[in-house]
């Protein structure tokens, strides 16, 4: 059968639209980094006002706003994952996760899979996919990661391929000065604005597998 390769990006999106932006309630990152992690917590995370949302904490920058798509739940297999820190949006999404879904989350189709994460985008490949090209192609995804909170921002960085988690939250849309950032809401699309952007409340490990 022949070879898959598939890229995704989650690219700037030029139409804005109506959505309910999020409340936050932490306004002192340094004191409630120390609070809630000790005293030495801030070396673990960038204090750089601009990368509160990505550390997890309230945007500071007027610019900055986080608007609510849709809710958000699944499990999914890690295939990769890769940390972001110089890029625009690493403001907001620190790390991306290339994951399948459904069938692809049996151990041994997972393994057949190979991965490139490489500036926002995401290659993969399959030799002999179990099923149609077409349909192979909505079971693997390239996700970029929001945490909801300082203790997501730890958690989220400790996934390893193979890991089965569950994820909840929010798809949702990033503004900021010069970008709009909108996530895909359905696993069909191909290409830029095919990616999922997901504000994760909570991830939980159901399995770890060598893959």
């Amino acid at each position: 059968m022949k070879m898959l390769s598939k890229q995704w990006l989650c690219a700037s999106v030029l139409a804005l639209g109506a959505f309910q932006v999020n409340a936050y309630t932490y306004l002192d990152s340094d004191k409630f980094l120390k609070t809630n992690f000790g005293a030495n917590a801030t070396k673990k995370f960038d204090l750089n006002p601009a990368f509160n949302i990505a550390n997890g904490l309230a945007p500071t920058d007027q610019h900055q706003k986080i608007s609510v798509l849709e809710s958000f739940d699944g499990q999914f297999r890690i295939l990769g994952s890769k940390e972001y820190q110089h890029d625009e949006q690493a403001k907001f999404s620190p790390i991306d996760y290339a994951v399948t879904r459904g069938l692809f989350t049996d151990p041994a189709i997972a393994r057949q899979i190979s991965i490139n994460q490489y500036d926002r985008f995401l290659n993969w490949k399959m030799a002999k996919p179990p099923i149609p090209a077409q349909y192979a192609t909505q079971l693997v995804s390239n996700m970029h990661i929001i945490p909801a909170n300082p203790e997501i921002a730890q958690q989220i960085k400790k996934v390893r391929r193979g890991d089965l988690v569950r994820l909840t939250g929010d798809l949702v849309q990033v503004n900021d000065k010069d970008l709009v950032w909108k996530s895909a809401l359905d696993w069909n699309g191909v290409g830029d604005g095919a990616c999922k952007l997901i504000r994760v409340d909570s991830i939980q490990w159901i399995e770890k597998q060598n893959i």
